[in-house]
């Protein structure tokens, strides 16, 4: 199970799906910060250092800073990214996870696909 200590940030336009995901995370004991935009989140980091996400769950394609580009921005504090998408294009999941992303799913996966993959992302941001 998740630990409840754990804080997610999800970034996307689309209102219903920040609702959506804080109402899943909030299910399985995950705190959940949204964000409607990548400059939001973006923000929010410089703002307050010391309180960091985990991991992020950002939307692949959104208008202003697109998901490679806010993939790149915070990489350098080694926090992963979970990638959802509506339109999956197989060269562009190709080179999310070849450039770190943690996992790069449909908008229409299986809830219990996106808590293994927050699971993971979670896991990993505790290795040295």
């Amino acid at each position: 199970m998740i630990n409840l200590t754990r804080i997610v940030a999800v970034v996307d336009d689309d209102e219903s799906v920040r609702r959506a995901l804080k109402s899943l995370l909030h299910s399985v004991g995950v705190e959940a910060d949204i964000f409607l935009s990548g400059e939001a989140f973006l923000g929010s980091l410089s703002s307050a250092p010391a309180g960091r996400p985990a991991c992020v769950i950002a939307d692949f394609q959104m208008s202003g800073i697109d998901g490679l580009e806010l993939q790149r921005r915070p990489a350098p504090t080694g926090m992963p990214i979970i990638f959802i998408t509506g339109h999956d294009d197989p060269a562009v999941r190709e080179k999310a996870l070849a450039t770190g992303a943690a996992s790069y799913l449909k908008k229409a996966s299986n809830d219990a696909e996106l808590i293994r993959s927050v699971e993971k992302a979670l896991e990993l941001r505790k290795l040295p």
